[in-house]
């Protein structure tokens, strides 16, 4: 990359539901995938790696399925893991008290894009 920020359209933003939550994958430099899902939740969007923090599985238990049934929190779908929609906290499973790493959105025109800046194609320095 080089130093600057990079969009990424993603869908328009009617395409997710409310409450709602939508799986993608980004080509970064036509060398790396960034797996990414958006949640959206009583008018608020978040988007966050799919990538558990206890295992680094992806979190989906069906195509675009991130919620748990009562579309309360998002849900992983190895060991159950409850994480709060608006940041990503888990409040229940084997990594509580850690968090989903989030991604950068911006929304324009109805349409909602990634926004990447050069680090966010990189995996963060162990201990971090």
């Amino acid at each position: 990359m080089n130093g600057i920020a990079e969009e990424h359209a993603l869908c328009a933003l009617k395409d997710i539901a409310d409450p709602g939550t939508k799986g993608f994958e980004v080509a970064l430099d036509g060398q790396q995938v960034l797996r990414l899902f958006v949640v959206r939740k009583a008018g608020a969007l978040a988007a966050y790696r799919n990538s558990c923090p206890h295992t680094g599985a992806p979190l989906e238990w069906l195509p675009h399925q991130f919620f748990d049934l009562e579309q309360s929190f998002i849900q992983c779908a190895i060991h159950g893991a409850l994480f709060r929609p608006e940041d990503g906290y888990c409040v229940r499973g084997p990594c509580v008290g850690r968090s989903l790493e989030p991604v950068e959105l911006a929304v324009r025109s109805g349409w909602l894009y990634l926004v990447v800046t050069p680090l966010d194609g990189q995996h963060p320095p162990p201990g971090r």
